[in-house]
């Protein structure tokens, strides 16, 4: 009996429909095939009969009393049995319409709101409709905030590609936190409202948001010491500028050393004609618009694991002549004990590493060393740094 399809076979089915979206997308739409619903019900066959023949009658009887108990009706066949005769049973059960369908899932309320957001927003923007439809939970979901939303989707149509920072937009009750917390959301709805020359097409994702949409972005900011102490600017040797400062800068020193550890770009060694740029992380793209780094003698110290190895060939994509420091195999060895565990290890395909660099990433990709391995810059003792830095003559 348990098999059979009972009420909650129904309401399964019809929150699968609520899960999807297309109970509440169906609201829109006047020409929806989707009603009246019929959703089939397991039922027992002429042997179920024969052998259960007093269970199958308590399921009829429930099945019936909770039709008439929440209003859907059931559709029912004749089956004939050779000892038993004809017996009527439900076969499926019919959902008249939408709001009967909401009902019975008690979503009825969450429809009623819906629907008075749907209006809002279509007598704002008709061309929003067909979002609406797709992704009608989303919409639910941020019931209390479409007054702001659909003042800033106003404003930006009225003033496209602004060229403001964010903050500077001034409507009642939008902050810049509001902006940013619904970056993505906002993006979806732009790029249906605004025309096609408003949006910058090369900028995707919420982080790009601001280029995207014509907004004055944070400035990327490049730290970096001058390790050569005939170098320091008014006496000043660590220093963090605009990255479009730092294109206009043009340091003198000839080597330059890059290292994603904040600890590490601090401590390194005074070095003549030198200078460290530290903590970009995978933000080594911003030296691609560095132009002066191609006549530069250019090092990168990043961890030996694969991310460290990938950061390398993300650099290199940029400045091919970059070198590796201390991201060989018997720098790895020679700190055995201090070796930890890469979170989640990338495993891609990295064209722009050289031979022996290649080698290694293999090894740690393929776990050849140890499962997950992970040698990070800063616990590589700084003797082993200096001693390096000598025999390279840097000194």
């Amino acid at each position: 009996m348990t098999a059979w399809g009972n009420h909650q076979h129904i309401i399964g089915r019809l929150q699968r429909f609520w899960r999807s979206g297309r109970l509440l997308g169906e609201r829109l739409n006047p020409d929806s095939t989707l009603f009246p619903l019929r959703v089939p019900l397991k039922h027992p066959n002429s042997r179920a009969l024969t052998d259960h023949f007093d269970a199958a009658r308590q399921w009829i009887a429930a099945l019936r009393q909770a039709s008439e108990r929440h209003g859907y009706t059931l559709e029912w066949k004749t089956i004939n049995h050779r000892q038993l005769g004809a017996n009527q049973l439900p076969v499926a059960a019919i959902i008249d319409n939408n709001d009967q369908a909401l009902m019975l899932l008690r979503k009825l309320g969450q429809a009623r709101d819906f629907d008075a957001i749907a209006r809002q927003i279509t007598t704002a923007f008709p061309e929003l409709h067909g979002w609406l439809a797709r992704k009608p939970l989303k919409a639910l979901a941020h019931r209390d905030d479409w007054p702001r939303l659909l003042a800033i989707l106003g404003w930006l149509r009225e003033h496209p590609r602004p060229g403001i920072y964010l903050r500077q937009i001034d409507l009642p009750g939008v902050h810049t936190k509001f902006i940013e917390a619904h970056r993505g959301l906002l993006g979806e709805l732009l790029d249906i409202v605004l025309p096609e020359e408003a949006i910058d097409a090369d900028a995707s994702g919420a982080k790009q948001f601001q280029q995207r949409y014509g907004f004055v972005a944070k400035p990327a900011l490049i730290r970096f010491r001058l390790l050569d102490p005939a170098q320091h600017i008014h006496g000043l040797s660590d220093l963090s500028i605009p990255l479009q400062d730092f294109r206009q800068l043009e340091p003198p020193a000839r080597r330059i050393f890059i290292t994603e550890n904040d600890i590490n770009g601090l401590a390194f060694p005074e070095l003549p004609d030198s200078l460290v740029i530290f903590g970009l992380g995978y933000g080594v793209d911003a030296l691609g618009e560095i132009p002066w780094l191609a006549v530069r003698d250019l090092h990168y110290w990043g961890d030996i694991d694969t991310h460290g190895f990938a950061m390398l060939d993300q650099l290199r994509g940029y400045h091919p002549h970059a070198r590796s420091l201390l991201m060989d195999e018997a720098t790895l060895l020679d700190h055995q004990s201090l070796w930890g565990e890469e979170p989640a290890p990338t495993h891609r395909e990295l064209s722009r590493l050289d031979s022996e660099e290649h080698l290694l990433y293999d090894k740690l990709r393929n776990s050849s060393l140890g499962d997950k391995l992970r040698l990070e810059q800063e616990r590589i003792r700084f003797g082993y740094l200096l001693d390096r830095l000598a025999a390279m003559g840097f000194q």
